[in-house]
């Protein structure tokens, strides 16, 4: 199981819409082969020093079988249609896609 981490940085103001774009989005991806979770988080508001403060980003945590299924999603209509809605509103993307270090 892989392991994607993306930060979605979002132009300020618009953090809300996003999320809205990805809750409507969020069943149909949890619908699709090889997926075992997809979630949106976001910056909890906690003043403390040791803590990276994100308040224009959205934490995309998800878990897909392999990498085919993957690259799969990534081309998935409903994720090009995802992208082209969203594209004003979002100003870079980070993807990391990770595995378990210890097995």
């Amino acid at each position: 199981m892989l392991t994607v981490l993306a930060e979605i940085c979002i132009r300020p103001g618009r953090r809300n819409a996003v999320l809205r774009a990805i809750e409507e989005l969020t069943p149909v991806v949890l619908a699709e082969e090889g997926c075992g979770s997809y979630q949106a988080l976001i910056d909890h508001k906690a003043q403390t020093p040791w803590k990276q403060h994100s308040p224009h980003s959205i934490f995309m945590v998800e878990h897909w079988v392999s990498l085919r299924h993957l690259e799969q999603h990534q081309q998935a209509s409903h994720m090009e249609n995802h992208r082209a809605a969203i594209r004003d509103d979002v100003i870079d993307v980070k993807i990391f896609v990770l595995e378990p270090a210890v097995k």
